[in-house]
């Protein structure tokens, strides 16, 4: 699944998703823009399944693989505690769209920032801007790729971004000597001791997982008690004794109607190279 489909870095990483995985869900705010996508998709990757929707909470649970990609830097972008575990959660955004607080509250989900590139060789004068030594945002070696190539234009500036344009960075990017830097998270780089942990913790959970409803229940509140009857109070003189009415019961709260169970998430496995079919996961 992609949140944040029908922006810039979201529809191409959709685009990518598409060609990797059988099955592929596009999110977002408008349902025009996702279904524009979807057919632009389609176009490109035809035997792809791609679903747009506007209402992703509910398929967290079924998801193997989701990737986060909004403006929305203080809003809560997805409920983590319905994510399956074993899900790698790939964060694009900047400023990240899930704080620290979140991603501690789940130990079995891999949270990895993602965007950022290696340098070849060290360069003289690159200032920390909160990195590794000699690791850059992409956004900046994309930057420094056209100035080596002396091409001093508008490249990927905007929401559409050009399919073409973003093959050809990633062609050149090799071209110098670029590449991927270490899979990182909040807490910085992710080591193999680190990553196995997150493995076992979610082979654990899993045995306990009943599929994409299976959300921590909300805690149900007490019900009103019954107010007492109301203490019949002593007419004039002369006068009938008026007999006071029981005040009526308090309601009680109406229970929840029973959450949708989501159907299972179809077993899927990346297709293999060399044009071989094979089973693939919903992203």
């Amino acid at each position: 699944m992609v949140i944040g489909a029908s922006g810039s870095i979201g529809s191409v990483s959709a685009r990518l998703l598409a060609m990797a995985f059988d099955e592929v869900y596009i999110a977002g705010r408008t349902m025009s823009k996702l279904e524009a996508l979807r057919d632009s998709i389609l176009e490109e990757t035809p035997d792809a399944k791609v679903t747009a929707t506007t209402d992703y909470n509910e398929l967290l649970g079924d998801m193997d693989m989701i990737v986060t990609s909004t403006s929305g830097a203080g809003k809560e972008i997805l409920d983590i505690m319905r994510v399956k575990p074993g899900c790698v959660i790939t964060d694009v955004a900047r400023p990240l769209d899930l704080p620290a607080s979140d991603v501690a509250k789940r130990p079995d989900v891999l949270v990895i920032e993602s965007g950022e590139i290696e340098l070849p060789t060290k360069v003289k004068g690159l200032k920390s801007i909160g990195l590794p030594p000699n690791v850059i945002y992409a956004c900046l070696a994309e930057t420094i790729v056209l100035a080596l190539e002396g091409r001093f234009e508008v490249f990927t500036v905007g929401r559409d971004t050009e399919w073409e344009k973003v093959k050809e960075i990633y062609k050149l990017g090799i071209k110098h000597g670029m590449k991927l830097a270490a899979i990182s998270g909040v807490n910085g780089v992710f080591t193999d001791e680190a990553i196995a942990k997150v493995v076992t913790l979610a082979k654990k959970a899993r045995l306990s997982w009943k599929g994409g409803s299976d959300a921590p229940a909300a805690k149900a509140a007490k019900p009103k008690a019954a107010a007492k009857p109301a203490t019949a109070r002593k007419a004039p003189a002369k006068k009938a004794v008026a007999e006071a009415k029981p005040a009526a019961p308090a309601k009680s709260a109406p229970k929840k109607a029973a959450a949708r169970k989501a159907a299972p998430a179809k077993k899927a496995a990346v297709k293999a190279p060399a044009r071989k079919a094979a089973a693939k996961k919903p992203a």
